[in-house]
């Protein structure tokens, strides 16, 4: 066991460095940089760009910029700085002095570190998973017990469309109803505060997700009902609810937990278009602004927490499977 989870966290390093390449050389690659525009929207002039590349580094060689970010190199004043590798994610272009861990994952003062950016994304990300699960779980398991029927038809229904319409779709579609129709929830909340104004998100950030968990779940459940080992039960004449509990949704289960852990990491990693929509103050929205304005430290930053989220998240779901089915074990 613990040679697998060494084995594991050392993998993590070639993922993050081959993710760290693609990504800087891609937005290096792209049209434009940082100092086109400045926030005022006017532009800045050749002088003042020569003198922003010379203190952020950008006027070396593109592979000695992308060495010292992972690695570190000297800074405008010649004093050695560690990179990425160091937990280093690199200063802000547009905020200036203000780091990436400080943006991210910094709070406002006198505030809990939940009320950060990245802890906005979570709290999203883990209201959502929340939703999948009271919702997707509880409709496979019906769907899959009334199999043929109108609740198994409508269930699928719901499913086709979680599963086949973007979530930004949905979104549109919920705030028309919900919020300029029925003027039940506000898209523009004077706090995050309020339990309400999550609702909306969190629901159109899952709904694909619910989907995803209650096809996963109907199929695993009708391929349990046909096991011996129910069948056997069913003839001592235990009582369904029991079969049902004890015998059918544990073993069904099992597929379906393995597929939480990567769910929580793309909700999380995946809420930028949502954020966007509804003005959250999250994570993904400051990616989205990072992009529009070249930020190219926030944009590498942001990226690699993504990336070690959905890595952690699949060593987590390895894990969790081996405890789940006692068949199956984290060999050495």
């Amino acid at each position: 066991m613990s040679t697998f989870l060494i084995r594991r966290f050392l993998w993590l390093i070639p993922v993050l460095f081959v993710v760290a390449t693609i990504t800087f050389f891609l937005m290096h690659a792209a049209p434009g940089g940082p100092w086109d525009r400045d926030t005022t929207a006017r532009q800045v002039d050749a002088k003042t760009q020569k003198l922003l590349s010379e203190y952020y580094g950008l006027d070396k060689p593109i592979l000695m910029q992308f060495t010292s970010y992972v690695f570190g190199g000297k800074n405008s004043k010649g004093q050695f700085v560690c990179g990425a590798v160091c937990g280093n994610l690199g200063i802000s272009y547009r905020m200036k002095g203000l780091t990436i861990q400080h943006y991210l994952f910094a709070p406002p003062e006198d505030k809990p570190f939940w009320y950060s950016k990245f802890g906005y994304s979570l709290r999203l990300g883990v209201y959502a998973l929340l939703f999948a699960i009271v919702v997707g779980i509880p409709a496979g398991i019906i769907a899959a017990l009334k199999q043929n029927t109108w609740i198994d038809y409508l269930s699928l229904f719901i499913v086709t469309i979680g599963i086949s319409v973007p979530n930004f779709v949905i979104a549109l579609l919920l705030i028309l109803i919900f919020a300029s129709g029925l003027g039940w929830v506000s898209i523009v909340p004077n706090s995050w505060d309020q339990v309400d104004v999550w609702i909306l998100p969190a629901v159109v950030l899952g709904f694909g997700t619910m989907a995803r968990t209650a096809r996963m779940t109907r199929a695993s459940m009708l391929e349990v009902v046909r096991q011996d080992y129910v069948r056997t039960a069913r003839s001592k004449g235990l009582a369904e609810r029991v079969v049902v509990i004890r015998h059918m949704i544990k073993n069904a289960l099992i597929p379906v937990v393995t597929i939480l852990g990567p769910a929580l990491a793309g909700l999380v990693t995946g809420s930028f278009i949502i954020e966007s929509i509804f003005g959250f103050p999250g994570m993904g929205r400051a990616y989205v602004t990072a992009i529009g304005q070249r930020d190219y430290s926030m944009i590498m930053g942001t990226t690699l927490v993504y990336a070690l989220l959905v890595a952690l998240a699949n060593l987590s779901v390895d894990i969790m499977y081996g405890f789940l089915d006692p068949r199956i074990r984290l060999t050495d």
